[in-house]
């Protein structure tokens, strides 16, 4: 195939790593960008050498010329933008979450086995170095059966406001926006299992926090105090077929001293933590060790992920090959997060 143009939808700030990463590939040109927001449009298209700008996807996709599509819009115009790019023809890389409801990721799945084009979730994740490192040594038996995740992702301060804040366009809070990083990422660790049941809570207790001082946070363009109608805070329990289970915890903000990052597995044979950085533990002649891979990231790199997640969406693209995460998973994992949801709003269990 000769160069790959890309379109892009949405010029807002995860769209720059979506730029940056399709200008450092050799295979791929920036073609086209669209915004709702001309002046912004324009200004991506002018650093990144676009040759047309659209302020309706619409366009953008009628455009003959585009061979794929980065969408990095609002979560409520994920669906709607991803089945209207795989009509046109168009192969699809759609930010994380894939859509806001489970009903809206099967529809998108039924346009992507209609069309047969190339749709890729954006779990980034999945992506980095040392998880593809880890996922390796899962294949080879090297931790037994994983049976157990845990994962935490706390920010005593972060609610970014603006869209990330209004549920109508985002979906939900810490949940759907970095609860759903972790949830995949241990859920494809564990060798993707069927999940069966979640027992959750919620809560809406501190608000946005704007009248706290002397700290400073990442707050969405379109920030607005008043604006909040998204969770706090979320935890589950969430319950596999093969009998493996996940806890998580994901907030907004929270009265705690620090930040909390901590995404751990357990096996049969050994475990290994992968936040705030990789070891992996195991026992060598009836001694437990801790063992710390020399790579040349000790935990996330987002920036090296970020351009392997767009190298292998334009190989996928080149090839026809099926992506490392494909709409299947995007589904199974709305199913996870609307599980969550439905439990907490409940108060009881639900079965998936």
């Amino acid at each position: 195939m000769d160069m790959i143009r890309i379109g892009v939808i949405g010029t807002g700030s995860i769209s720059g790593m979506h730029l940056n990463a399709y200008r450092n590939n050799p295979q791929t040109v920036v073609y086209a960008v669209c915004d709702l927001n001309e002046e912004r449009a324009r200004a991506a298209a002018a650093e990144y050498g676009a040759e047309k700008v659209y302020t309706d996807y619409r366009g953008l996709l009628a455009d003959s010329s585009v061979d794929a599509v980065s969408i990095c819009t609002w979560n409520n115009s994920h669906a709607e933008i991803s089945i209207a790019a795989l009509k046109a023809g168009k192969h699809v890389l759609v930010e994380k979450p894939l859509c806001r409801t489970l009903e809206e990721a099967v529809q998108v799945q039924q346009a992507v086995e209609e069309s047969g084009k190339i749709l890729q979730v954006g779990f980034v994740r999945r992506y980095d170095a040392n998880v593809q490192l880890l996922q390796k040594l899962v294949g080879a038996g090297e931790f037994g059966e994983i049976y157990y995740a845990k994962a935490t992702t706390l920010r005593r301060l972060g609610n970014p406001g603006g869209w990330f804040s209004d549920i109508a366009r985002s979906g939900g809070g810490p949940l759907i926006d970095i609860g759903v990083h972790v949830i995949d990422l241990c859920w494809y660790l564990m060798g993707r299992p069927k999940p069966v049941s979640v027992s959750a809570n919620t809560y809406r207790k501190l608000g946005n926090r704007a009248n706290v001082e002397n700290l400073s946070f990442y707050k969405a363009a379109d920030y607005d105090a008043a604006n909040n109608t998204v969770e706090d805070l979320a935890n589950a329990l969430i319950r596999f077929e093969n009998g493996a289970s996940l806890i998580v915890d994901v907030s907004f903000t929270l009265h705690a001293k620090e930040d909390g990052r901590s995404v751990s597995l357990y096996g049969e044979k050994g475990g290994f933590e992968i936040d705030p950085e990789t070891v992996i533990v195991s026992e060598r002649a009836n001694t437990i060790v801790n063992i710390y891979p020399q790579t040349d990231h000790k935990g996330f790199d987002f920036n090296s992920a970020f351009q392997y997640e767009i190298d292998h969406f334009t190989h996928c693209v080149q090839t026809g090959s099926q992506p490392l995460s494909p709409v299947q998973d995007g589904v199974e994992i709305m199913r996870i997060l609307s599980g969550i949801y439905e439990s907490a709003a409940k108060g009881e269990e639900v079965k998936l």
